[in-house]
């Protein structure tokens, strides 16, 4: 059994919640809001940001080296993810959410 650092379970803790807000806010309030929301390259990005966050949970959680290399891409969409979510507006938890995850996932990846 692999050893799960600290900052490894407050990684997957971020990763997870990431998963969570984005998929529910591409998922009820995106789609209620229409628009700019609902446009195909952001919601893509978010869909995108959903399935690197939890895929980079899964391999921290399977105890795998190569999240090392999900968690960069995970860091580079999720800041893109906050971005674009930041200029559509009206998603200051996930902006929030996504910036925690990349932050975690750049050091996991290092």
């Amino acid at each position: 059994m692999h050893h799960q650092s600290a900052e490894m379970k407050q990684c997957i803790d971020n990763c997870l919640a990431c998963y969570q807000e984005c998929l529910s806010t591409a998922m009820s309030h995106c789609l209620e809001m229409g628009g700019e929301h609902t446009k195909p390259e952001h919601f893509r990005l978010m869909m995108a940001c959903t399935e690197i966050c939890r895929t980079s949970a899964h391999f921290m959680l399977i105890g795998t080296e190569h999240h090392k290399h999900t968690c960069r891409e995970c860091a580079e969409i999720c800041r893109e993810c906050a971005a674009d979510c930041e200029r559509v507006g009206d998603m200051e938890s996930c902006v929030d959410a996504c910036r925690r995850c990349a932050e975690s996932c750049e050091k996991m990846g290092a």
